[in-house]
C-alpha cells in the first residue's frame, strides 16, 4: 500500500471556488491519516499560493471559511503545498509572496520523478 499522496491542482481554476474543495479536502483528510501529502499548484492554480489570493476565494458563496481556512488545515493536518517553478513569472509573484504555508517551489523534473522513481506514490490530478 502507498505511504504517499501526490495532489496535482493544474486544471482548477481559482475563479471557480467550487473546484477547490475537492483537492484541498482530500489533501486534510490524507494527511489526518497520516499519509504523506505534497500539493503541487501550477498552471492557474499556482495562484493560490499568492500572499492575498485564497483569502479571497470561498468555496461555496457566503461561507464563513476562505479557501485559505482550508489550505492552512490541510497544511495544519501535515500536507505540503508546493509552487511550480514557472508560476512565479506567470502569475508575476517572487518567493516572498508566497504564503506561509507553501514549502517551496519545484520544477516539473520534481513531479516526474515523484511518480515515475517512488512505487510508494499515489497521484491525484485536478
Amino acid at each position: 500500500m502507498a505511504s504517499k499522496l501526490v495532489i496535482v491542482m493544474a486544471n482548477t481554476d481559482p475563479r471557480n471556488g467550487e473546484e477547490l474543495g475537492a483537492p484541498i479536502f482530500q489533501a486534510t483528510v490524507a494527511a489526518a491519516m497520516e499519509y504523506e501529502v505534497e500539493v503541487i499548484c501550477t498552471a492557474t492554480a499556482g495562484r493560490l499560493m499568492k500572499k492575498g489570493v485564497a483569502d479571497r476565494l470561498f468555496v461555496k458563496e457566503g461561507s464563513p471559511k476562505s479557501v485559505y481556512d482550508f489550505i492552512k488545515d490541510a497544511h495544519e493536518a501535515g500536507a505540503k503545498f508546493y509552487c511550480c517553478s514557472p508560476n512565479l513569472d506567470l502569475h508575476e509573484m517572487t518567493q516572498e509572496d508566497l504564503i506561509p504555508e507553501c514549502s517551496g517551489i519545484v520544477g516539473g523534473a520534481h513531479l516526474i520523478e515523484q511518480i515515475m522513481e517512488d512505487d510508494d506514490v499515489r497521484v491525484m490530478t485536478y
